[in-house]
């Protein structure tokens, strides 16, 4: 009872306290919500001292925050969160559409992500894990941007082609397109995690005895799966959260009511209502999906997990050799080497949107800037501050997915806020600063990381080797540092790479709420975002840094694959 009870009150205070911080952030921020209140209301009305006046007596602002956000709590008992700031409609109503409409959503995509997941491991199940990991495609996959992907789709198959709705929200049809554009890079990377795993499950005894028997390889391929997806499934979970309330690009441009707009308008706006009974709603739903992610792989696995009867799904298999990362390396430096000496900031309008050329070999933007330049120029920042984020995140992910118990509710709660709203709370309680989009994009990226370090853990724990050498006398620093470490940071490490490319676009997302990188800054996630109206029109404006983009994805996934444990560091004594 006190194992259950613990997580729980922990989970319900950083509830509370999330909910805490986001009643509060507009003075946090210092700004003066009033005026950002008439300002959503009626744009062009002018904040006079009246007008504001006025603001703060109907919505009561002059009573203080403490006790706006008590006598919202008290509502909620009721049912009652509130009334919107900005409409004035009840907010349950409104958050709990937003909700279904965003689990549709969620669903659909969830469907293409499993799709997606079982192409990228088509090739090991088929071989029984015997040929190599899958190829770089699932990482160029899971580097493109869901709003790049929704705008080809919004462009081509919708308006072009015609064959599927591209705008609104009227009918199951209108969930298919914004589902691609959601699960496709998701699949990918839950692809690539469950095809890092499964050639340790195909090595396992019960596999080769099977093999041996022979026993179907489909059979055998259906139960190297079960074997697999525990590990998988909390991090699958997370996915679910982000997906409902993180999907605001898409559901932008797919013109789609869900919760990620209600609650990136409401965050905007100020809307402190709304925003808090979406985040609740968000964390709940993060609580949800947690528990049926853990209670099903605890049915996959079954009474081994607790008997120490796993064996481990750890591999040591010597490196790879390929020439892929050299030639994808010589590829990008030959870019970034051809670029630097042009100007990324030259304005030449008579050469606006002009396709590439040997004068321009990627063709110029809106403004006639040379978009090699800009890609090159970019390039530095961009690597660099990924990278350090990578590498920060990667040890912050594994030091705190050593403690499930600790880090595993935070990482839910962390996981649960939407980006936007993030940003925003970072902001408030750092300060603007040339540090904060890095701290904010860092403040979420190690739960992922976290997460599939505390699955690894649970199983690697139960694994016989483990309980064997535990018996013949090693401590608890001899398990971590030659049995537990070694099984867990190379697979982890592979995970935090893959995501390289998605930090480096998080970090460019944060520049519309004026953070990070600002034009004419040549930054690749700002370029993506700043060439995307004129995608239909010159497509090269938005090809060339996603290329770039993919690049580096497919660069970071083919350098992991030969990823280890250093051979030294398994040796010593008890």
């Amino acid at each position: 009872m006190r194992r259950t009870a613990g997580p729980l009150l922990w989970r319900a205070l950083l509830a509370a306290l999330l909910v805490a911080l986001v009643g509060l952030l507009p003075w946090l921020a210092r700004t003066d919500p009033a005026r950002t209140v008439l300002r959503a209301r009626a744009g062009d009305r002018d904040p006079t001292p009246e007008a504001l006046a006025a603001v703060r007596a109907e919505l009561g602002l002059d009573r203080g925050p403490l006790r706006l956000l008590g006598d919202w709590l008290a509502g909620l008992p009721r049912g009652d969160a509130g009334r919107s700031w900005i409409s004035g409609a009840e907010v349950a109503p409104t958050v709990l559409q937003a909700l279904g409409v965003s689990l549709l959503l969620t669903a659909v995509a969830l469907a293409v992500a499993a799709l997606t997941a079982a192409l990228v491991c088509a090739r090991t199940l088929r071989t029984g894990g015997r040929g190599r990991p899958g190829g770089s495609g699932s990482a160029v996959l899971a580097a493109l941007p869901e709003f790049l992907t929704a705008s080809v789709l919004a462009t081509v198959v919708g308006v072009h082609l015609g064959w599927l709705p591209a705008l609104g929200w009227y009918g199951p049809q209108y969930t298919l397109l914004p589902g691609l554009a959601l699960g496709l890079s998701a699949g990918a990377v839950l692809g690539r995690l469950l095809d890092d795993l499964l050639p340790g499950a195909f090595a396992e005894p019960w596999a080769r005895a099977a093999a041996a028997r022979g026993i179907p390889a489909r059979r055998v391929a259906r139960q190297a799966v079960r074997r697999t997806l525990p590990a998988l499934l909390p991090n699958a979970g997370l996915f679910v959260v982000g997906m409902t309330g993180g999907a605001v690009a898409v559901e932008q441009i797919f013109d789609i009511p869900g919760l990620g707009r209600t609650t990136l308008r409401a965050a905007l706006a100020q809307d402190l209502p709304v925003l808090q009974a979406g985040t609740l709603a968000l964390v709940l739903l993060a609580a949800c999906a947690t528990g049926a992610a853990h209670l099903l792989a605890r049915l996959l696995i079954g009474p081994a997990l607790a008997d120490g009867a796993l064996p481990t799904l750890h591999r040591r298999t010597p490196a790879p050799r390929t020439v892929l990362p050299w030639a994808l390396t010589a590829v990008l430096l030959t870019v970034i080497a051809a670029g630097l000496p042009r100007d990324p900031l030259a304005l030449d309008t008579g050469q606006r949107l002009r396709p590439p050329s040997r004068s321009h070999p990627f063709g110029t933007d809106a403004l006639g800037r040379d978009l090699l330049a800009r890609v090159a120029h970019g390039a530095v920042d961009t690597l660099l501050l990924a990278l350090a984020l990578t590498a920060a995140t990667l040890v912050a992910g594994v030091a705190l997915g050593l403690l499930p118990r600790l880090s595993g509710p935070i990482a839910d709660t962390v996981n649960a806020v939407p980006p936007v709203l993030g940003a925003l709370l970072v902001t408030a309680l750092a300060g603007r600063g040339p540090g904060t989009p890095a701290l904010a994009v860092a403040a979420v990226a190690w739960a992922p990381l976290a997460t599939h370090t505390s699955a690894l853990l649970a199983q690697e724990r139960a694994a016989l080797h483990l309980t064997a050498t535990r018996a013949l006398g090693a401590g608890p620093w001899y398990l971590l540092r030659h049995e537990l470490l070694p099984a867990i940071v190379p697979p982890v490490t592979r995970h935090a790479l893959l995501r390289l490319p998605g930090i480096a676009l998080t970090l460019a997302s944060l520049a519309f709420l004026g953070l990070g990188a600002q034009p004419p800054h040549p930054e690749w996630g700002l370029l993506l975002a700043e060439n995307q109206p004129y995608a239909e029109r010159a497509p090269w404006s938005v090809l060339a840094p996603a290329t770039v983009l993919a690049l580096l994805g497919a660069l970071a996934v083919s350098t992991a694959g030969g990823i280890g444990w250093p051979r030294g560091l398994r040796r010593g004594g008890w």
